[in-house]
Order: C-alpha cells, then structure tokens, then sequence
C-alpha cells in the first residue's frame, strides 16, 4: 500500500513519518533511495511530504516504511559500476568527530628496557586472553553451562 505522509523528525538511522488516521511510521535510511545515504539529513528535512509505502505492520504496532519502493527502478548498471553506485569519496574526520579505536604501533624494542618490554608482554597477552574469552563464550551460547 502506497500512502503520503509528512516527515516528523529525521535521526541518523532513519525519518519518523505521520501517515492518515494519525499512525506514525519509520523509513530506515537503507530504504530512502536506490542510491547509498550516507547523511540522511542532506536527503530529508522535518515538515517535507514524502510517498511511502507500507513494507510491514509488526505485532507491537510499529510501521516500517520504505520511500525507495516508490520510486521507478534505477536504471541498469554500466560493466564494472558497483551495485549501490559509485563509491562515496573517503573524508579526513572531523576534529570534534567521535575517534574510531586503532591498533597500537609496535614500539622497536632495541630502546625498551625490560619493565617496558614486560608490561607490553602483559597487555598484549591480557587482550588475547579476553578475545579468546569472548571467541570461546559466544560459542558456548553466552558463557553459561548447558544442563542436561
């Protein structure tokens, strides 16, 4: 079922939209357009009228919509272009923007004295001990015991 509704809010993952008799739906940012959003506030603004269509009602009420749905098909790819079309160009980030975790350089242990070299021997293991913790527990089924 295809509707007209009117963006109430716009978050990072998706657009709140009003829809008849009152109900409010959610178009998730993978279903805005048939091309990658990376920001979906550059795409969509709170107040703008938008067609969606009803993809599902869930049992707890809530509306997942899709706006991508009701646009016409994109048209066919050239030989090598990548399905969600061009690739976006790679942008330094922000100062203020949230840092992304890193891998520690490896320090050249010619300079190091034995506390150095010793205390990095113990982090390094203490990681690799948590990682094969964590490995071994998902497998498990979240590190309880099955009982019989």
């Amino acid at each position: 079922m295809i509707l007209e509704g009117r963006i109430t809010g716009v978050k990072k993952f998706g657009a709140f939209v009003a829809l008849p008799e009152g109900k409010v739906g959610m178009v998730h940012i993978s279903e805005v357009s048939n091309q990658f959003v990376e920001d979906i506030t550059a795409v969509l603004h709170e107040g703008d009228t938008v067609k969606v269509k009803v993809m599902s009602i869930g049992e707890d009420g809530k509306i997942a919509l899709s706006i991508k749905r009701t646009l016409p098909p994109p048209a066919p790819k050239a030989a090598g272009e990548r399905k969600d079309g061009p690739r976006p160009a790679r942008r330094k980030p922000a100062p203020d923007a949230p840092r992304v975790w890193q891998p520690k350089p490896v320090q050249s242990q010619e300079n190091m004295s034995f506390e150095d070299m010793m205390s990095q021997f113990k982090s390094r293991s203490e990681e690799k001990i948590a990682d094969s913790k964590r490995w071994t527990e998902n497998r498990r089924g979240g590190g309880y015991s099955r009982r019989r």
